[in-house]
């Protein structure tokens, strides 16, 4: 069974209008939720970048049935990793155990604010390995010292600890991080419906392992509208994870999508409303073994119309096609 949810993106709307969505998304059926964990916008004409953090608190009081998860949290540069389990674990005990712990090793745009540099990926990928290890060490309750590579923790010990720690994701794109994830986390997050990915994944110990993957779409009623939208705030999208998590500024992803034209937009990514359209982008998702899918609605303004259509049309297209739950 493949379930669907639904992405508080936080680079296109305020903290309370996150919080206002999600609720809307567990009365209209959402399996789950995901939230973006971002210190800049990708591009200006999304406008925002709340803190991620505090919007979980308050959907977890504002919820009380749908999942949450950072899609994805970096633990290594702007948060030390000892802040992120006491966050992680906080947010499990206010949710009452619907958290889930989504990591990855990161983006330069919103990491480059602290003034550390940007190492390569090979170093980034060390610093996640390292911090998943301190974090989950802290889940366990007792005092934490560590001398690392990368990371020290001094006598370091969450006094509030849940039951049943937040099951920790790891995002993938290569084969360095399909083993990092098989090897290290819980479960498998992913952007890109490559079946190659979750077969890596699987043979470095993931099999039988939760995946979850993500899409964007653009609902509405003039699909010229829609189009129009996704190529303003999304362009960024098709450019790949080895350009965009080197980029450092929303301006720098401006130039680098510059020559990006609406129709190539709207090839990839599903406009209008036409469930027929949404489920065909879906279903490769699906195919390639994701048994969870994550949708984006492109557009701060446009969720609560995107929520009422997911309701009546979207969600029971998607279950009849895929035999979602």
């Amino acid at each position: 069974m493949v379930q669907i949810g639904y992405t508080m993106m936080t680079e296109q709307a305020g903290p309370r209008e996150l919080v206002g969505h999600v609720v809307r998304a567990e009365e209209v059926g959402f399996d789950f939720s995901v939230t973006s964990d971002h210190y800049f916008p990708w591009l200006r004409a999304q406008g925002h970048s709340p803190y991620a953090w505090s919007v979980l608190g308050a959907a977890a009081q504002a919820t009380s049935r749908i999942p949450l998860m950072t899609y994805v949290t970096c633990p290594t540069f702007r948060y030390h990793p000892a802040v992120v389990a006491q966050k992680a674990a906080t947010v499990q005990l206010l949710s009452e155990g619907r958290f889930r712990l989504g990591l990855g090793s990161g983006e330069n745009l919103n990491e480059h604010v602290v003034g550390g540099g940007w190492p390569s990926v090979d170093v980034r990928h060390e610093m996640l390995q390292e911090a998943v290890e301190i974090i989950r060490a802290l889940f366990e309750g007792g005092h934490v010292n560590h001398r690392g590579t990368h990371f020290d923790v001094e006598s370091a010990r969450l006094w509030d600890v849940p039951d049943s720690p937040p099951p920790i994701g790891i995002a993938v794109s290569g084969e360095r991080s399909c083993k990092l994830a098989g090897e290290h986390a819980d479960l498998l997050i992913a952007t890109e419906p490559k079946r190659g990915l979750l077969e890596s994944f699987d043979r470095h110990g993931g099999s039988g392992k939760p995946r979850v993957g993500q899409l964007p779409v653009s609902y509405g009623p003039d699909r010229d509208t829609a189009i129009k939208r996704a190529h303003a705030q999304f362009r960024w999208f098709g450019s790949g994870w080895k350009v965009n998590s080197e980029l450092p500024h929303p301006d720098s992803f401006e130039a680098a999508t510059q020559f990006v034209t609406p129709d190539d937009v709207a090839e990839s990514i599903p406009c209008g409303d036409d469930p027929d359209a949404f489920v065909a982008a879906v279903r490769p998702y699906a195919e390639a073994g994701f048994t969870e899918i994550a949708l984006v609605q492109i557009g701060g303004e446009t969720q609560p119309a995107f929520l009422d259509w997911s309701e009546k049309t979207l969600l029971p297209a998607l279950r009849e096609a895929l035999g979602s739950s």
